[in-house]
C-alpha cells in the first residue's frame, strides 16, 4: 500500500472528454478536476506560432483578438481539426491536472465519436501520446455517456442513449458491453449557435458572435415554438449590417425556436433512424426503459418533449448531462477490469 501511495504521487491516470466545446478531465480516485473550454489562442511571434492562452482565458479572446493573436477551436465536429493546437491543449491540461510536478507519464482514456474514422482516432491518440501520455485507450462517446448515465451496458438488455455534444450528436443502442447500432451526425450545440447567428443576420440585419449566440440559446432557446405568444424575450447586442454601427434589439423565444428548427429536426430524424434499425428484442427493452439523453445540447428547453412526441417513447434527461461522458469514461478508468471490453487502443 505504501508503494502504491508513493506511485500515486508521481502519476495521475486520467479520463478525458475531449469535446468540441469543452474538455473535462477525471483523475483516478479524485473525480472531475478540470472543466475548460476547448479553445487555444496562438500568437504569431516573428513568423513563429506560440501558444498564448488555453481554455477559459483563450475563450475570452474569441472575436476580440488583435491581428497577431488568433483564438481557435482545435476540434471541429468532435474530431481534431488542428493537430498542433490540439496537442498543445492536451499537454496544457495534463500539466494543469498534474500541477506540473509528477514524474511518471499517465495512462489516459479518451472518448471519441462513434462515427470517427481511423485517421481521426489515430490523430486523437497521437496527440495524447505526444502530450506525455504513457498509454492511451479510446472509448466511444455513446458508450461513455451510457455508463455515466448509469445504464446497464454490460447486461443482456437494450439501452438507448442520445448524446448531444458541441460538435456531434451520437445515437446508440447498447447491450452486453457493446454498441449494437450507432449513428453519429455532425449536428450539436455549435450548429445550433450557427443557426441562431444566421437567423438573426437574415431576419434582423444584425451580426452577433458565437459567444452571444450561445448565451441566447441558453437563456431563451427552445426546441419548439411556444404554445401561445412569443414566449421569453431577451435584449441582444451586435453590429447593424445596414448602418455598420453597434445596435441593440429584442429577440423572442419564438424566433429562436424557429431558427433551431433544422438542427432539432436532424436530431429527431437520427433518433428515428436508430429505432428503425434496432432489432425487435432490443426495441422491446427500449419501449420499457425509454431513451436517455446526455450531453450539453440535451439541456435545450423542450427537446426531450419533441423527441417524446416524435417517437412515442419515454425520454429521460441524465443527471448532470454536461459531465455524463467524462463520468462514464472515469468510471471505466476506476473500474478498468469491469469495463475493459468497451475500451480499445
Amino acid at each position: 500500500m505504501f508503494f502504491q501511495n508513493l506511485l500515486g504521487l508521481f502519476s495521475a491516470d486520467m479520463a478525458i472528454d475531449l469535446g468540441t466545446a469543452n474538455t473535462l478531465v477525471h483523475v483516478k480516485g479524485k473525480g472531475i478536476v478540470l472543466n475548460e473550454p476547448s479553445v487555444v489562442a496562438v500568437k504569431d511571434i516573428k513568423g513563429k506560432k506560440e501558444v498564448w492562452a488555453v481554455g477559459a482565458k483563450a475563450k475570452q479572446m474569441l472575436g476580440r483578438t488583435p491581428g497577431d493573436i488568433k483564438a481557435i477551436r482545435p476540434l471541429q465536429d468532435g474530431v481534431i481539426a488542428d493537430f498542433e493546437a490540439a496537442e498543445a491543449m492536451i499537454k496544457y491540461f495534463i500539466e494543469e491536472v498534474n500541477h506540473r510536478r509528477r514524474l511518471l507519464s499517465p495512462t489516459i482514456i479518451i472518448c471519441v465519436p462513434s462515427g470517427a474514422t481511423e485517421v481521426e482516432e489515430r490523430a486523437i491518440k497521437e496527440s495524447a501520446l505526444n502530450a506525455g501520455a504513457k498509454r492511451v485507450w479510446l472509448i466511444y462517446e455513446p458508450m461513455a455517456a451510457a455508463i455515466g448515465a448509469g445504464l446497464p451496458v454490460n447486461e443482456a438488455t437494450g439501452s438507448m442513449v442520445v448524446d448531444i455534444g458541441g460538435g456531434t450528436t451520437e445515437v446508440a443502442v447498447l447491450a452486453l458491453g457493446g454498441i449494437v447500432y450507432s449513428t453519429s451526425i455532425r449536428v450539436g450545440g455549435d450548429k445550433m449557435d450557427s443557426a441562431i447567428i444566421s437567423y438573426i443576420r437574415r431576419n434582423l440585419n444584425l451580426l452577433v458572435g458565437e459567444s452571444s449566440a450561445e448565451r441566447i440559446k441558453k437563456e431563451i432557446g427552445s426546441a419548439c415554438v411556444p404554445a401561445k405568444g412569443d414566449g421569453r424575450t431577451m435584449e441582444i447586442k451586435g453590429r447593424d449590417l445596414v448602418n455598420g454601427v453597434p445596435k441593440e434589439v429584442v429577440i423572442t423565444e419564438r424566433q429562436i425556436a424557429e431558427s433551431l428548427a433544422d438542427p432539432v429536426m436532424a436530431i429527431v430524424e437520427a433518433v428515428k433512424d436508430a429505432l428503425a434499425n434496432t432489432a425487435p428484442e432490443l426495441a422491446a427493452d427500449i419501449v420499457d426503459k425509454g431513451i436517455m439523453m446526455t450531453g450539453g445540447g440535451s439541456i435545450l428547453s423542450n427537446l426531450d418533449m419533441v423527441i417524446r412526441n416524435a417517437t412515442g417513447l419515454p425520454v429521460s434527461l441524465a443527471e448532470d448531462p454536461l459531465t455524463c461522458v467524462v463520468r462514464g469514461t472515469g468510471k471505466a478508468l476506476d473500474h478498468f477490469e469491469e469495463f475493459r471490453g468497451v475500451l480499445y487502443d
